[in-house]
């Protein structure tokens, strides 16, 4: 995950946000959609300087928002004193030691709140006392039936009463591991689809899915591993126009290290 929007993120966010299509778009900007969808391709930065000032007017963002020399697109004129934040914080955020994009999808998540109570209430010992109730409530319990009845050390019902019994640490480790998690898991399913996530499926992956599909595979040896060329390099075979199908074969053919066989493609007509 990239530390900034690029250019290119925040126009399709901001038309995403306001669940218009490229040609929606086209027509209430007067740009073409062709350029439109261009701007927004993660490789393409030939923007123009006219694009760029049509689109900030159109979103109600400054051109800076967009060019990417400032990340607030609705309070550009925030004074810092207004966010409460202390020197520290404010050395942290300006040392490009964080990933302050991250740190601001958590605190805006809908979850943070949560997250914020829980640590507040077992930093603040809030629900201290209370734990502490509960478990001398459960210790004079286990101390009354052990006075009363002498059970084993073993006793299922001693045992229950010791398990019962609540370590604060752990109970708000759990609790707070729980918010994280969720926070966590919604951000990286938020991202699966940017162009710097790492894939899901692994190369090994790939080659073993490409190794099961041409075992049942029908045509000749040369066909086969044109087959799991193109399936590697995520190429459609039964797309192949005759002449990709013909060039493709003849650099094949002029490989060492993949076995030689007789092209059976004129003789068995459509590729299968």
């Amino acid at each position: 995950m990239q530390v900034r929007l690029t250019i290119q993120e925040k126009l399709k966010d901001l038309r995403v946000e306001r669940h218009l299509t490229l040609v929606e778009l086209a027509e209430q900007t007067g740009i073409s959609s062709s350029a439109l969808g261009k701007y927004e391709a993660n490789d393409y930065k030939d923007i123009s300087p006219f694009s760029i000032v049509t689109l900030a007017k159109f979103y109600g963002v400054s051109t800076d928002y967009l060019l990417g020399l400032t990340e607030q697109k609705n309070h550009p004129d925030t004074a810092l004193e207004e966010l409460h934040l202390s020197d520290a914080m404010i050395e942290l955020l300006k040392s490009g030691k964080i990933n302050n994009r991250l740190l601001c999808e958590m605190a805006t998540h809908e979850g943070f709140r949560k997250l914020m109570t829980d640590l507040e209430i077992y930093v603040d010992r809030i629900a201290s006392m209370q734990l502490s109730n509960l478990n001398a409530i459960v210790d004079m319990a286990r101390v009354e039936i052990e006075k009363k009845y002498n059970p084993d050390a073993e006793d299922q019902y001693i045992q229950t009463l010791k398990a019962a019994h609540i370590d604060e640490d752990n109970y708000f480790a759990h609790m707070v591991h729980d918010d994280m998690d969720a926070i966590a898991k919604d951000i990286r399913s938020a991202h699966t689809k940017d162009f710097d996530t790492a894939p899901e499926t692994s190369v090994a992956d790939t080659i073993r899915e490409g190794i099961e599909e041409a075992a049942n595979f029908k045509g000749s040896a040369k066909e086969t591993q044109l087959f799991l060329l193109c399936h590697q390099l995520g190429l459609d075979y039964k797309s192949l126009s005759p002449e990709e199908f013909t060039v493709l074969m003849k650099a094949l053919n002029r490989s060492k290290k993949l076995k030689s066989g007789t092209n059976q493609r004129g003789r068995k007509g459509k590729r299968r």
